[in-house]
């Protein structure tokens, strides 16, 4: 059997479709996998922050369209890109063993968060981190930053930002973690829901794709990251929002502890909860529900109007 991959072209897209590729061929001796490169509309408007063109979802439509036409088996996303509702006759065959959560802050002069001088520039092009970093350092300016990681991390080191935050799990599978200068602690910059995960995604109705997909799959990356996009759902948000998740689950039982955070641009206004069950999809509905009487809702209906 042969497996079509669609990628976008970015070094890490790529790198996260090899590594699947390897890990299937590794489980599945003889099986023929290719990749199509699909450039994205988020990969070609490079001069707009993201929310202007869409969210996140911008990196996976294209994708998603040549799934459903057929033309492609499968498609690879960071998770925390994909939007929470798959598209109808899309589901995702399988997530992988989670990598690295934590985002991590590069600074060309050596700077930590703390250490930050007084109008410092700090590029990111998420608003959770923006939020977050504005809620510790309200004396520092975040300005939007895009492009791949490489671009990203080149801007940095040439000193354009005076720091930048990226995914911590991008750098580390792409062997650039060497220019990180601090790992950024969860208490201090709660990670998009789903990051650090690599979701599959398929037909729904492909039987035999599904069946080897299946050989990647982890229950426990599945239970925490299902619950923390369950909590980004229930709050009717979409993954470009100001919205942090974070879940565990217990080797010793099947208990699920679940970490939500909803931030004002300016960094000003938090609430955060937290809970546990067993139920992933539950668990994070609750959560959210626990959150909006909090003044989730409000900080969200500012954020849309933003």
């Amino acid at each position: 059997m042969k497996l079509i991959f669609a990628t976008r072209p970015s070094a890490l897209a790529r790198w996260q479709t090899q590594w699947v590729i390897a890990a299937l061929q590794a489980a599945h001796p003889g099986l023929e996998c290719e990749e199509k490169i699909i450039t994205t509309q988020g990969d070609k408007i490079l001069d707009k922050p993201l929310p202007e063109i869409g969210g996140k979802g911008v990196f996976t439509q294209e994708l998603e369209s040549e799934l459903l036409s057929g033309a492609v088996h499968c498609a690879v996303h960071s998770l925390k890109d994909l939007p929470v509702e798959n598209p109808a006759g899309l589901t995702v065959g399988s997530i992988p063993a989670r990598a690295e959560v934590r985002d991590a802050l590069i600074s060309a002069n050596g700077f930590t968060l703390a250490t930050l001088p007084a109008g410092a520039v700090v590029g990111t092009s998420s608003l959770r981190r923006a939020a977050q970093i504005l809620a510790q350092r309200p004396d520092v300016t975040t300005q939007s930053l895009r492009g791949n990681v490489d671009t990203r991390l080149r801007k940095a080191l040439e000193g354009q930002y005076d720091a930048i935050i990226l995914a911590g799990a991008g750098l580390t599978r792409l062997g650039l973690d060497e220019h990180i200068t601090e790992w950024l602690s969860l208490d201090v910059m709660l990670p998009a829901p789903g990051q650090g995960a690599l979701a599959v995604q398929c037909r729904a109705e492909d039987a035999a794709t599904l069946n080897l997909l299946a050989a990647l799959e982890d229950d426990s990356t599945r239970k925490a990251v299902t619950a923390e996009r369950a909590f980004l759902r229930g709050l009717g948000g979409g993954c470009a929002l100001p919205v942090g998740a974070y879940a565990v689950t217990s080797n010793q039982s099947s208990v699920i502890s679940l970490t939500g955070l909803v931030i004002s641009l300016d960094g000003k206004k938090v609430v955060k909860v937290i809970d546990e069950g067993t139920d992933s999809e539950k668990l994070g509905k609750e959560l959210a529900q626990k959150a909006i009487p909090q003044g989730a809702r409000a900080i969200l209906e500012l954020t849309t109007e933003y």
